[in-house]
């Protein structure tokens, strides 16, 4: 393939990560788009960023917002306006599409992973919804994602345990790519739960209590094929950190903790830590788990009042260096940190 051809496919790439995942379009490299425009008058590349974005098959399956949609294809229409005299008729015939169309209050957002695979995922269009910011997926989740698939032995053929797990962005993407033998999610919120287990079913996955079920009417050769095909067990658990008891963390048998955007309150930090000194003392083959916490520091603050309440606890962390694949879209001028807790 020739440099230009190569330039154009990587650009086109670009904007189908972007997009899929519904990164704010303000994000998008539409400065090198137009200068490859301006120095090529073939309508290719733009028709090439349709069929990579909102003609792909996940989007036309699991839609984007509509008003997500309808600013991007305006935008890439002004692109092809600026530097071409005669309309391309599939922007338009996309823009009208969308234009007939009625705004739903759930959209979705799909992240492509390095296997071919994809986590795709039910939002609520607004941040904070019904109460609980855990309705989106933060940065913190997307970092903790890329680490976790680089470093996949950490999770392989473990029982892995998520501490606020959200809509399920990281869980998920484990579960594809890094073969732990159980997963259990968990949060709080009912709508987060319902989300979560949501995510869950959209991503071809079965919770245990329903294999349980399911394979109460099968056959003895119809539950070894399930066994064979079904990968990590997975439940999801309700834990609230004010109340949960050290024997239901236990029962967990959690080899590996993670969590992902839990810093962010001085009140819901010191019910963490709580949940945190349970844990560094339960033990799985009698040692205890693991634990691996990822953050965005808002407030550098509640980031030592974290430190703070760790050593006062006796238990200690380190940094984790920063990983090298860059696999998701999201603001690398974020200041995360990803500790691992060391009981």
């Amino acid at each position: 393939m020739d440099p230009a051809a190569e330039e154009a496919r990587h650009l086109g790439l670009r904007f189908q990560r972007g997009f899929l995942a519904g990164r704010q379009l303000g994000a998008f490299p539409w400065a090198e788009l137009e200068k490859k425009l301006k120095s090529s008058s073939d309508a290719l590349l733009l028709l090439d960023i349709l069929q990579k974005t909102i003609l792909h098959p996940l989007c036309l399956k699991y839609p984007p917002s509509l008003k997500y949609r309808r600013c991007f294809i305006s935008e890439l229409i002004k692109k092809h306006e600026s530097v071409a005299t005669e309309p391309l008729d599939e922007l338009y015939d996309v823009l009208a599409d969308i234009l007939n169309k009625e705004e739903s209050t759930n959209c979705y957002k799909s992240y492509l992973l390095p296997t071919g695979d994809s986590v795709t995922l039910s939002e609520t269009v607004a941040i904070i919804s019904q109460g609980t910011t855990g309705l989106v997926t933060w940065d913190a989740a997307l970092y903790l994602a890329e680490w976790a698939i680089e470093n996949s032995a950490i999770f392989n053929n473990r029982t892995v345990l998520e501490l606020g797990s959200g809509i399920g962005l990281t869980g998920i993407a484990i579960c594809k790519t890094c073969n732990p033998k159980a997963y259990v999610f968990s949060d709080y919120h009912h709508c987060v739960l319902e989300q979560l287990r949501e995510n869950i079913h959209l991503n071809g996955f079965v919770l245990e209590s329903e294999t349980e079920n399911h394979t109460k009417m099968q056959s003895q050769s119809q539950r070894a094929e399930v066994m064979d095909l079904q990968g990590p067990k997975i439940t999801v658990a309700e834990l609230d950190w004010d109340s949960v008891a050290e024997e239901q963390l236990s029962e967990l048998q959690a080899d590996v903790v993670i969590a992902a955007d839990v810093v962010y309150d001085p009140q819901i930090t010191l019910s963490l830590i709580g949940v945190l000194q349970q844990l560094s003392i339960s033990k799985t083959v009698g040692k205890p788990p693991e634990i691996y916490i990822a953050f965005t520091v808002r407030n550098p603050d509640t980031y030592h009042l974290f430190q703070t309440e760790l050593d006062k606890v006796g238990i200690g962390w380190q940094v984790v260096p920063i990983h090298t694949k860059n696999l998701f879209l999201y603001d690398l001028h974020s200041n995360i940190t990803l500790l691992k807790l060391l009981a």
